[in-house]
């Protein structure tokens, strides 16, 4: 794991582990994520509503998704302890190559977390 990425989800895994209320949980991720990883320009976390839509629940930046500009975006679903679809955790950068194999296997984790942990509260 990268420094940066450590620093985030040991913050964001104390929110999740004090059962804060869900809100404070993922307002708390996607701007630790952003404010941690100097290669994670954008950090959304989205609900599904039903099977065709769904919702942005937080991001660390609302009025820019980034959504044209991002070079890089990775996604992680987040499940419940049943491993029904709740939603996902999206982060993209502006950098060609920014990600590597431990950023996925720390935001997998946290999005795992976020699921299990969110959802017991």
């Amino acid at each position: 794991m990268s420094i940066p990425t450590d620093v985030a989800s040991l913050q964001i895994m104390a929110e999740v582990y004090k059962k804060k209320n869900l809100q404070e949980i993922l307002e708390k991720t996607v701007n630790s994520l952003v404010e941690q990883v100097p290669y994670i320009h954008w950090a959304g976390i989205y609900f599904y509503e039903n099977v065709s839509e769904v919702r942005l629940m937080a991001s660390s930046d609302d009025e820019n998704d980034l959504t044209w500009e991002s070079n890089s975006e990775l996604k992680f679903p987040i499940k419940t302890t049943d491993q029904d679809n709740l939603g996902v955790l999206v982060v993209r950068t502006r950098e060609a190559i920014a990600f590597d194999v431990t950023d996925v296997t720390t935001l997998e984790t946290i999005a795992e977390a976020i699921g299990e942990m969110g959802f017991a509260n």
